[in-house]
């Protein structure tokens, strides 16, 4: 079972092989932090977290970069209108992206390099590109060359006579007029100083570095001159990408990733997200509705990663309930391990498994991480587990040996961390078992049968909703009596 990736470069599937033996580069541009992330960031980095997290069980060791855009015209806007800094306004929203975006359960990156750290080895890349003839300076500002590049276009499929400046949004007014630049598709490496904003030294006097030449010269200073895979959305193909390309291969002469991955674009309710359609919504606005964050990994995870995933609150009601179904199966241990005899250094996830539904569960992955099909092998898991609990509280036992069970549910907890759905515990949740007492549920169980033989459904209702808030669930048996365990 060999990994198949669909590259963007090539457009096609390709079978993956490292450019070192059981190590993996890997990089994925990362935010511009002058705001909170939204459900396009989430789409996104849950997507990469989890081609590191099957790469990694898959037995590679993952240097995975990300990194923080913490110069740019949006940052300084937004330090202008609150009165504050550029630096203020960087670490107000990098330390926000880990609030939100580990609620999420994705793990943190193994560096993630910021683009003011980094200005001396971007200058020195710049350097490079005017020493080759692919950049040339005017009044401070220093532009790229895009038609000594004759690959430029390769990785969009964009013909250079037909694209138009300012496609990445970033341009400013002053390049817009064309009276700097030497073609309307040169873009800017370095941008000369303007009163009151940042600016550090360079050979070409004060200025910042341009958006592309940010991610060429960090991914060359910390992964090297090619890496195994780049990541981005959809949006970052051209010209993004594409302008990366044309810096890296010109300054090492050779590829600058043997992989292109691109993820596709959230929508909401089939509409582009936009702030003026009303429908912008953030990780954290999402999050304290509340929702359970592993629902939205699973309503991430649910398409496939290169189509467009559209937003609707059926599709997250749908990914609640699925969500429900698999938190069911890798609760079975808490539930039934002691009944059916598990010892407790018995039942701890083994990675070493290996079965049928392994297998399948591979098989799905490896074809360009398709994780749709993968998620079919955990729905199986599950409810075959759940059938068995319902055998259990109601029989007592059930044909199903017990270490079959037992291999089964640690099949799915290790496939289910590979996906990062997970039940993360809070304090709040590790108490709940102390809010209320055995000799209490039993009084309510008591309170609630009497209930029901006087036909007061309502305060019947009621009493097992007070149940349910502190974990504990009720089974009403068919000889009247009434069965509880907890959560």
């Amino acid at each position: 079972m060999t990994l198949t990736i669909y590259n963007t470069l090539t457009r096609r599937k390709e079978a993956f092989q490292s450019l070192e033996p059981g190590k993996v580069t890997m990089y994925c541009c990362g935010v511009t932090v002058y705001d909170y992330c939204h459900l396009g960031h989430a789409r996104s980095y849950i997507v990469w977290d989890t081609v590191r997290r099957y790469l990694e069980f898959s037995g590679y060791e993952v240097r995975y970069l990300q990194n923080f855009t913490d110069i740019d015209d949006k940052i300084l806007n937004r330090a202008k209108s609150e009165n504050s800094s550029m630096e203020d306004v960087s670490n107000k929203y990098i330390q926000a992206y880990f609030e939100d975006i580990r609620r999420l359960n994705v793990m943190d990156a193994t560096l993630y390099p910021r683009v003011t750290e980094n200005i001396t080895p971007i200058y020195q890349f710049i350097a490079e590109l005017e020493k080759k003839d692919y950049a040339y300076a005017v009044d401070g500002d220093v532009y790229y060359k895009t038609e000594n590049f004759s690959e430029y276009g390769k990785l969009s499929g964009k013909q250079l006579e037909d694209m138009q400046a300012g496609a990445s949004g970033r341009v400013d007014v002053e390049d817009l007029s064309g009276k700097k630049k030497l073609k309307p598709s040169d873009f800017a490496l370095w941008k000369a100083a303007k009163p009151g904003e940042p600016a550090w030294e360079s050979p070409w006097g004060m200025g910042r570095p341009g958006w592309h030449i940010e991610c060429s010269a960090m991914i060359h200073a910390n992964l090297g001159e090619t890496i195994d895979i780049h990541g981005g959305g959809g949006d970052l193909v051209f010209p993004h990408h594409e302008n990366e390309i044309a810096q890296s291969e010109v300054v090492t002469g050779k590829p600058l990733a043997n992989y292109w991955v691109h993820n596709g674009m959230v929508t909401v309710n089939g509409e582009k997200m936009s702030k003026s359609l009303g429908n912008f919504t953030t990780i954290r606005e999402l999050l304290d509705r509340p929702i359970d964050p592993m629902v939205i990994r699973l309503f991430v995870l649910q398409g496939h990663y290169r189509k467009p995933l559209d937003f609707t609150e059926d599709a997250i009601s749908s990914a609640q309930n699925s969500w429900e179904t698999l938190k069911a199966g890798l609760l079975f241990r808490q539930q039934y391990g002691e009944k059916l005899g598990w010892e407790e250094t018995d039942i701890s996830p083994k990675t070493e498994l290996q079965n049928s539904q392994i297998n399948s569960f591979k098989t799905a992955i490896n074809d360009d991480f398709n994780t749709p099909g993968g998620l079919a092998v955990l729905f199986e898991l599950a409810k075959e587990l759940r059938r068995n609990a319902n055998i259990i509280t109601h029989q007592g036992n059930t044909d199903i040996p017990s270490e079959k069970l037992q291999e089964m549910w640690q099949t799915l907890v290790t496939l289910a961390k590979v996906f990062g759905l997970e039940i993360l515990s809070s304090a709040e949740d590790e108490n709940t078992s102390e809010v209320i007492s055995d000799a209490e549920i039993l009084a309510l169980v008591e309170q609630r049968k009497d209930a029901r033989k006087n036909r007061d459904f309502a305060l019947s209702d009621s009493i097992r909703d007070q149940l349910q808030a502190v974990g504990v669930n009720l089974i009403d048996q068919p000889n009247g009596e009434t069965k509880w365990y907890r959560n």
